[in-house]
């Protein structure tokens, strides 16, 4: 998987045959051509109304058994409609109508159809995936290498996550997607080496085009986007995981039984950033593995880790936030890390106890570690073995825990790919929600287990606890992660604290430099169905009031999302809809204020809103304040400040 196509030599390799074949978007801006060129290699190319977006590359995979990235034929083709509407509680929109348009086109070597290429085109999206056959008697493979490329022109922008080095960070941790993005760079580069986590944007041909990958599951492995620069751009290829992931265990080559098909590649393109905000492409491609095992319910919750670090993890101060997010009518109170040793046991059912008699439920924290990096924190080895992970789940559900967060991933390799989905199928027959932390992106998880809620995969808020610099940069991470990380999956920020300072005592530590209603902008704009905020029990008193009833308030579950403006690492402004009511949320960077007028979903006339909003000293207030006759609303967003329109 290390090698990069010369995209000067792949166009001379291309020539046109009367194999061509095309599929277009049901509206007929998206047109993907699918050809083989003289050497028997398939190419496609996509454009969007006439632009070119992906310029012609290749496709392939090479396998243990035959080699299909060349020599091939066109033994014919199959096309339909696609069609399928599902309902969605836990992602952006709740109700989706899928539609597109499908092209399968089926090649032979040696006379023998052993691959198809299956393509997807809908209004906003294309997907393509491979799906190997057998040969013979043999059914059997291992994938070697894939050869999926992604050409773009010269004049190319990228905002991208570079990969890390393995076995590198805390405790030999990386890669656990938490790097900080490369924003209106120029394409071509490969990061610091080992190319680019998923989602990658990029801005090619004034077009918005998002590349990411769907349906990963324990058949097969994640991956990854290389970056090569060429004589007339720039070409990005899958890879595999590196071979040093999970301290160098396990294989980066996937096995599969035949017939059976790799994940789906995924790009989303359009004019704006809309279709990057509001695409479900993530979830439209996949289908649920199981049935929900107990009718598994969303909400809010507090967690004291991340003002309170590990001392806090003891009786009395869980307890503490047990009240506290009863007073808030929370659902939840998150135990993190080394409750096992400072708890114990026995006191977690007495916790549990208490927290059920008060209206609220326990998430406990987990170390996924068996084998693969060095960290240290509790509880340890009750997840990377069936054996155990069942006995401690069956013990979770006797005590009425409400579900889980596991930490510190390995890596990509299918082994560990195996393990996420062990564990969510087992935690769903015992009735616990999963949040993973320290791990991969969610590639269509949320459909595919009924029982995950999110995975962190971002530099997170507990990387404000532990740097300045993190929290001089918090306005613009925030308006990065809107645009690119949160659009193909839930986050599990962790965020929206009211604290002056990351520190029990609200008066020393990293300093918050954001304002209140920013605060109250990202619980709108990041979206998982399960929160746990970063407040704490003395924002209660020394809160603006206002933000703490915004807080008690504001929903995690939402029915649609809507892009109004923003740019990566600049500004954000979305628009979210929760039953009747919207929340229209925005933050900005910028050292200049961000005026908008605004017209809100939903309001056809003269409407009375709430508006929250910060003065230029990054004082917030809250008011009632009246549309103008066509609905719309003037905002003003200081730099590191916040909007919010509730209506």
């Amino acid at each position: 998987m290390k090698k990069i196509f010369s995209f000067a030599l792949l166009l001379l390799s291309m020539t046109v045959s009367a194999e061509k074949q095309q599929l277009t978007s049901p509206d007929g801006r998206i047109v993907v051509s699918v050809d083989l060129n003289d050497k028997g290699q398939p190419v496609y190319a996509v454009d969007y109304d006439g632009t070119p977006v992906v310029l012609p590359s290749l496709l392939g995979v090479e396998t243990n058994v035959a080699d299909l990235t060349q020599g091939l034929s066109l033994a014919g083709k199959d096309e339909r409609k696609v069609n399928d509407c599902y309902m969605l509680s836990t992602i952006k929109q709740s109700h989706v109508n899928y539609e597109a348009n499908e092209l399968v086109c089926h090649y032979a070597k040696e006379g023998k159809r052993l691959l198809d290429i299956e393509f997807r085109a809908s209004n906003s999206d294309v997907a393509f995936r491979y799906r190997l056959l057998p040969k013979g008697e043999t059914s059997v493979c291992v994938v070697k290498r894939e050869v999926s490329t992604f050409g773009l022109s010269q004049a190319t922008t990228t905002f991208l996550c570079p990969q890390a080095k393995p076995m590198t960070g805390f405790a030999r941790t990386a890669p656990s997607y938490e790097t900080n993005y490369t924003l209106d760079d120029t394409a071509g580069k490969n990061g610091w080496g080992m190319g680019y986590t998923f989602p990658c944007l990029f801005k090619t041909n004034n077009l918005w085009l998002m590349i990411s990958e769907t349906g990963v599951d324990g058949n097969y492995c994640a991956s990854r986007l290389l970056g090569a620069s060429a004589q007339n751009g720039s070409c990005y290829s899958f890879a595999f995981p590196m071979p040093e992931e999970c301290n160098g265990w396990g294989t980066v080559e996937p096995a599969m039984a035949l017939p059976s098909a790799t994940p789906w590649r995924t790009l989303t393109v359009g004019t704006t950033l809309k279709n990057i905000v509001e695409t479900t492409v993530a979830f439209d491609l996949v289908a649920p593995k199981y049935n929900p095992s107990v009718n598994y319910t969303y909400g809010k919750g507090t967690w004291s880790w991340i003002i309170g670090m590990d001392s806090s993890c003891n009786f009395d101060e869980q307890k503490r936030y047990v009240d506290f997010s009863a007073a808030l009518g929370y659902r939840s109170v998150l135990v993190d890390a080394l409750w096992d040793t400072q708890i114990g046991y026995q006191r977690i059912e007495e916790l549990s106890r208490y927290a059920k008699s008060k209206g609220v439920g326990l998430f406990l924290w987990y170390n996924s570690n068996g084998r693969w990096n060095d960290a240290p924190q509790g509880p340890r080895h009750k997840m990377d073995r069936v054996g155990a992970r069942r006995q401690e789940m069956a013990w979770m559900q006797r005590a009425g825990i409400l579900g889980i967060k596991v930490d510190f991933f390995g890596g990509d390799k299918q082994h560990m790919m195996q393990l996420y989905e062990d564990i969510l199928t087992d935690a769903n027959d015992f009735g616990l929600q999963v949040i993973f932390h320290g791990c991969t992106l969610p590639r269509g998880w949320e459909r595919m287990y009924p029982n995950f809620v999110a995975s962190e995969a971002v530099l997170a808020s507990e990387n404000l606890h532990f740097s300045q610099g993190m929290c001089d940069n918090e306005a613009k991470n925030g308006c990065t992660h809107t645009f690119i990380r949160n659009t193909v999956g839930s986050m599990d920020f962790g965020g929206s604290t009211l604290n002056k300072y990351y520190h029990a005592s609200n008066s020393r530590g990293s300093k918050r430099i954001t304002s209140d209603v920013y605060a109250l902008a990202t619980a709108v704009l990041f979206q998982s169905s399960v929160q746990h905020f970063a407040l704490a029990p003395n924002n209660l008193t020394d809160a603006p009031a206002w933000a703490i009833n915004f807080m008690k308030e504001v929903p995690t579950t939402w029915n649609e999302v809507k892009y109004l403006d923003g740019y990566p690492g600049k500004y954000a402004i979305l628009a979210r809809s929760h039953g009747d009511k919207w929340y229209v949320a925005g933050i900005n960077a910028q050292e200049e204020t961000v005026e908008r007028l605004l017209t809100l979903p939903g309001v056809s006339g003269q409407q009375t809103v709430t508006l929250y909003s910060d003065n230029g000293q990054l004082v917030g207030s809250e008011k009632l304040v009246k549309t103008d006759k066509k609905g719309r609303i003037k905002v003003s967003i200081p730099k590191n400040g916040g909007v919010v329109v509730k209506y």
